[in-house]
């Protein structure tokens, strides 16, 4: 695998391990490039206007406003998004998925009520992975299924176990040297010499001969 690929499959798995942590995701989709998503935005209260967003730094991919009647579809996505339902409950459809495509989406619906503009994240939200199409070698006869879940599951737990072991050796580390550091401090400190009645005795001895 190039450095290129490599470097492409840590940025996914840093981006799964920062918002697995995440209560409104309701989990990791995997995809392969070429094929689709339906993202189901739904919500039980009187909304407004429906966002869907993605990435960290939530771009819009469809704006739906309920009266006037609005929708909103990201420039760059126009040929690839369809959207079904009647607000302010929405299937939306992304289609021929690309690798930077990958990342978190939200349905985010809003309201104007008593003056103040109130936003709530509604369900449907999912993490996205869009990986490269596996290449297929021809057999004669039907290949075993594999099971995708369970080996993205395990490498996923695999990253955070090093993770975890990377944090422990730091904090490891950074005790041993506290200690180290709290003993030289000790050692500097010269022992401040007592006098015993031995010393006193030869002081007075000292002075009577003189």
């Amino acid at each position: 695998m190039s450095t290129f690929s490599m470097s492409a499959v840590w940025v996914k798995m840093s981006t799964i391990l920062c918002l697995c942590y995440t209560a409104e995701m309701k989990g990791v989709v995997w995809k392969e490039v070429g094929q689709s998503i339906t993202i189901q935005c739904r919500i039980g209260s009187v909304q407004d206007h429906l966002n869907l967003k993605m990435g960290l730094i939530e771009t819009e991919i469809v704006s739906i406003n309920r009266e006037p009647k609005k929708e909103i579809i990201h420039q760059g996505m126009k040929e690839r998004v369809q959207t079904h339902g009647s607000f302010p409950n929405y299937d939306i459809l992304i289609k021929n998925l690309r690798e930077n495509d990958t990342g978190p989406y939200w349905c985010a619906y809003s309201k104007t009520e008593d003056y103040s503009f109130i936003t709530t994240k509604g369900d449907g939200s999912v993490l996205l992975v869009v990986t490269e199409k596996r290449k297929q070698t021809p057999s004669p006869s039907t290949p075993p299924q594999r099971n995708c879940e369970g080996a993205d599951t395990n490498m996923v737990l695999l990253v955070v176990g090093i993770f975890v072991g990377v944090l422990l050796i730091m904090m490891l580390g950074f005790v041993l040297f506290i200690t180290r550091k709290t003993k030289s401090s000790n050692n500097a400190v010269k022992p401040r010499r007592v006098a015993t009645g031995n010393d006193v005795y030869e002081d007075m001895r000292g002075t009577l001969r003189r």
